[in-house]
């Protein structure tokens, strides 16, 4: 559990973006400006020239203790076509990997001018440790941690949804998956009902249900594929990891397929219009099949795309606020 005062710590204190460590403690308002933002970078990409200069001068360093190759070289096109300078850090080769701490890793890149880290890491917490220890002109965005929190993928889905659907404040939306160890479905549960989703459902196995989830999020749990996605708007299928088909958690495979796999047939209990997510990579024949992943509902591949431009929205407005701060300290000095 991250203490309510490592939330606050994501805003200056003028209230503007200053960490992007987790959607919890945000606002409505915070949330719907990184997206009205990201609308204006999509873009970039078809400009002869994908570039803008809003962090020109600034130094972004990816520090993945995961491995990860979507969300890395998403985060790197980002901060690419922000015009900064990107610096990724091998961790397989680096210090940290012979003994070096992370404190210490921390320091010794501050010591190179490092404005930004981006950082994965498999220990809930490591983003608000680094936060709470960076320099104050150093900001700091989650890349994903432990069970805890992926920020920026629940906020590219969020983008996604508003591409598709509008208004919020209709939608029903479906999560199906492994529930209990997905970081993603935490930070996508805090989003939907931060920005007003009224219908949001979680279905899984019992085994892979949290405890008291109802109350603790505001969803409905359903262990029933066919009736959890019945009339919605969206469905959020998300990566079950091969390496739990072996222990107690989880059926086989073709058992869980069998079970929570979408499949055409299975979805036309979701509305004609459905909107069919992933936050990738897909196993397919695990949580879906071919055809609906690559079918017409099928918004995947967008998802990637959208990716980069709701990661250039929250470095931007992170540095923005790293400019106005030093704009301040130089007017103080004045």
């Amino acid at each position: 559990m991250i203490p309510k005062s490592q939330e606050s710590s994501q805003l200056d204190a003028q209230g503007n973006l200053k960490h992007f460590l987790t959607i919890e403690g945000l606002s409505r308002e915070l949330l719907v400006e990184i997206l009205d933002k990201a609308e204006g970078f999509v873009g970039v990409a078809r400009q002869a020239v994908k570039k803008v200069p809003l962090c020109r001068g600034k130094v972004i360093a990816n520090l993945f203790f995961e491995t990860s190759t979507r969300t890395r070289t998403t985060f790197e096109l980002a901060a690419k076509r922000l015009s900064a300078d990107v610096l990724n850090l091998n961790i397989s080769t680096s210090a940290t990997a012979k003994g070096e701490t992370l404190l210490d890793t921390l320091r010794n890149l501050e010591a190179m001018h490092v404005d930004m880290f981006v950082v994965r890491h498999a220990s809930s917490g490591t983003a608000h440790f680094m936060a709470r220890h960076a320099n104050p002109h150093v900001s700091i965005v989650n890349a994903g941690d432990g069970r805890h929190s992926h920020p920026t993928q629940a906020m590219l889905d969020m983008f996604t949804i508003r591409r598709h659907k509008g208004d919020f404040s209709s939608l029903s939306v479906a999560i199906v998956g492994d529930i209990m160890h997905s970081r993603v479905a935490r930070s996508q549960m805090l989003a939907l009902k931060t920005l007003g989703v009224p219908d949001v459902r979680i279905i899984a196995p019992r085994t892979l249900m949290p405890a008291r989830i109802e109350e603790a999020f505001g969803v409905r749990v359903y262990h029933d594929l066919t009736e959890g996605i019945r009339d919605a708007d969206v469905v959020i299928m998300l990566r079950i990891q091969r390496e739990r088909m072996n222990s107690a958690l989880l059926p086989s495979e073709h058992e869980y397929f069998h079970l929570y796999g979408l499949t055409e047939a299975r979805l036309t209990a979701a509305r004609p219009d459905v909107t069919v997510m992933h936050p990738g990579p897909i196993n397919r024949g695990i949580e879906m099949d071919s055809q609906v992943a690559d079918g017409e509902r099928s918004v995947i591949l967008e998802q990637v795309s959208n990716g980069i431009a709701v990661r250039m929205a929250v470095m931007s407005m992170c540095i923005g606020t790293q400019n106005l701060r030093a704009q301040s300290i130089g007017e103080s000095h004045a």
